[in-house]
């Protein structure tokens, strides 16, 4: 059952996490870096923190058995937010050479998800 509802949860933030790029990049064709990665997982980490403060009050530790925990935190934020794909466009921006927006890329990713995983969490309280 735990599986199950990792998987469901993932695909569907995986689908979230395609059609959402998809939206961004037609708006945002030739953007200085990847744009559409930035905002999918800055967006994920609000509603992972969203999620933890609404439904937990707290963020949880060895909450992997709850279904809940596996069904959203796991599977469908696991599968939104992507650190594979963000380690693969900063390699692609150094290998470029391309300085100023990796710098702006890597910085915007790291601070924004984490400052927007504590707005989340704490606008909860």
């Amino acid at each position: 059952m735990n599986l199950l509802l990792v998987g469901v949860g993932g695909a569907l933030g995986a689908i979230c996490r395609y059609l959402l790029g998809l939206a961004i990049m037609s708006r945002f064709p030739k953007p200085p870096f990847p744009i559409a990665m930035l905002i999918v997982n800055v967006l994920g980490s609000l509603g992972l923190g969203l999620f933890y403060g609404s439904y937990y009050g707290a963020i949880p530790l060895g909450a992997y058995e709850e279904p809940a925990f596996l069904l959203i935190a796991i599977g469908f934020f696991g599968a939104f937010t992507t650190f594979s794909t963000f380690s693969t466009e900063t390699v692609q921006l150094y290998q470029k050479k391309a300085w100023k927006p990796l710098i702006a890329y890597t910085s915007l990713t790291i601070v924004g998800s984490i400052t927007m995983f504590v707005f989340g969490f704490s606008i909860t309280k």
